[in-house]
């Protein structure tokens, strides 16, 4: 088959930049020629230096929301001499489409949403039912229109830099003779995929109890949960624990993850990233579906209550109670540990 360019733009949101690799890898299985760059935010531009099937990553640099029309037109131009065949628009705003559509690209897909009908020439129409996880809906778009069979996915993959691994072993003073169990607390959308911090700090006193070690996974925004999850644990575990939250980079929470023995999670960015770096895995969900956003893993266990009003997919609790992460008690998490 020729060579092909394809510029696709990415989601914002780290776990579906990591879902995003399921497209990508579609792209190649149907053209091995195919040269893939990804337009992408700061916030998640690193992980594209992860995945083997792109070819580079082009940072735009405009903060979610903000529309910033003369620099979307500027950073187009400067995409034109890339001589794209076709782009691919996995958000479904307006403004993502805008500098496919300055950048002169011939064929423009994404789906039909926000008035952008003269930006794309190749306009799908989603079917939430026939297409019920995020990644199905990425993968149909790097299929051609007339396509009705969407193939079984390849699980996303990303790569481990053993030198950086080595560093933040070094410059963080980790022990890895001693079975790791990750925690991930934090969760960018809001507060209703948080499992409590005491039930995080039950878990960790229950994991040192079985003679493992703790490491605390986040941003800077999760060191508040994370000192909580701290505090609120016994003073005997807090020497078996070490927070990384906001201490380290997405690259280096890439390695330090391929070292836990196990991962417990919520529904976010870093619990896509620990199964795409092949952690065995608890994910916890409370307003979310693993219908919709599964781990992409065969090393992954489900832990949800079934109360009627989750999933609820808001930010915040909309009955104040949160008991879809509330009632979900550590002692079952606890016990999935245990029964390894």
């Amino acid at each position: 088959m020729s060579e092909q360019r394809v510029l696709v733009v990415s989601p914002s949101w780290v776990g579906d930049m990591v879902m995003s690799q399921t497209l990508y890898s579609l792209l190649k299985s149907r053209n091995p020629e195919v040269i893939i760059d990804v337009m992408a935010p700061s916030a998640s531009k690193p992980l594209v230096s992860r995945m083997s099937d792109i070819h580079q990553a082009v940072l735009f640099d405009v903060d979610h929301g903000d529309v910033m029309l003369g620099y979307r037109y500027g950073f187009a131009k400067s995409l034109r001499d890339n001589h794209y065949d076709r782009a691919i628009v996995l958000p479904n705003s307006m403004k993502s489409a805008l500098v496919p559509f300055f950048a002169h690209i011939p064929q423009r897909t994404g789906y039909r949403g926000e008035m952008r009908y003269f930006l794309l020439n190749d306009m799908r129409r989603l079917d939430r039912k026939k297409h019920p996880r995020l990644i199905d809906r990425f993968m149909v778009l790097g299929l051609d229109a007339k396509d009705k069979v969407l193939p079984e996915y390849v699980s996303p993959r990303l790569t481990i830099d053993p030198e950086n691994q080595l560093e933040c072993i070094r410059q963080f003073e980790l022990d890895t003779s001693v079975p790791v169990l990750g925690l991930c607390p934090g969760a960018e959308f809001g507060d209703a995929k948080r499992w409590p911090a005491r039930h995080f700090a039950r878990l960790l006193d229950a994991a040192v109890s079985m003679d493992m070690q703790v490491w605390l996974f986040g941003s800077a925004r999760d060191r508040k949960i994370t000192r909580e999850i701290i505090e609120l644990s016994a003073a005997s575990s807090r020497e078996k624990c070490h927070n990384l939250a906001g201490r380290t980079t997405l690259l280096d929470a890439i390695d330090l993850l391929s070292l836990c023995q196990r991962v417990v999670t919520n529904d976010s960015g870093l619990m896509h990233i620990a199964a795409a770096v092949g952690c065995r895995i608890l994910v916890i969900y409370g307003s979310t579906s693993p219908d919709f956003t599964p781990p992409l893993s065969d090393c992954a266990e489900i832990i949800k209550t079934d109360i009627h009003c989750s999933p609820c997919f808001q930010r915040e609790c909309p009955l104040g109670h949160k008991n879809c992460l509330n009632q979900l008690l550590p002692e079952k998490v606890i016990a999935m540990l245990e029964s390894e």
